[in-house]
């Protein structure tokens, strides 16, 4: 076996350790944060599955490139593979933009199972008891015991409020005024102090 040759394979094997290392601790990183918001253990197989793919596809670019194919073979084989991936996601676009919004709804949605929420809409009151977080969509649970399911796409893109209180008993901060005889009175006494300046 020449040296060249022997210097790949422990490059190889070295990579494959770094990238398994990586993937437990990406796994562990994403459970930690299931449980710190409270995600529930549903959601924990999907995420994991779908970063795991990610660090695979990456391990197998490195590797080829450690072996020795060239920069044009290695980019043959990834544009063939995001043909035939693009053609089918593309068909099922909102199922695309609905996986990527919950990888961000998972690391970067402020709110957990249990709070409650407004979405802002004018056409429809969307409010209720955050019951799931899904990889396609929320769960909501309404005042009257309905039950909402929104897409995860649409929510990035709307304003969410997070509510304190029931629906119904939920009113907004009114600031307060002050009475319109107390301005009057600061105003007399204004003028008063102007008016004694100038004599």
């Amino acid at each position: 076996m020449s040296e060249s040759l022997a210097t790949k394979l422990l490059l190889v094997v070295t990579c494959i350790v770094v990238f398994y290392l990586a993937a437990r601790l990406l796994n562990k990183i994403i459970r930690d944060i299931s449980v710190r918001k409270a995600l529930g253990d549903g959601r924990v197989p999907y995420i994991t599955k779908l970063m795991n793919i990610g660090m695979v596809f990456c391990c197998i670019v490195i590797v080829c490139l450690l072996l020795g194919l060239g920069y044009s073979e290695v980019s043959v084989f990834l544009s063939s593979i995001f043909a035939v991936v693009g053609v089918g996601l593309f068909a099922q676009w909102s199922i695309l933009s609905n996986v990527t919004a919950s990888m961000i709804i998972f690391f970067g949605f402020p709110y957990r199972i249990g709070d409650r929420i407004r979405i802002a809409d004018k056409d429809e009151d969307i409010s209720g008891v955050i019951e799931e977080i899904s990889m396609f969509h929320i769960i909501l649970r309404r005042e009257d015991g309905n039950v909402i399911t929104y897409p995860n796409s649409m929510l990035l893109q709307k304003a969410v409020l997070k509510l304190e209180y029931p629906c119904e008993n939920f009113a907004p901060h009114e600031p307060e005024v002050a009475p319109t005889n107390t301005i009057e009175a600061e105003k007399k006494e204004y003028l008063k102090g102007v008016k004694t300046i100038r004599d």
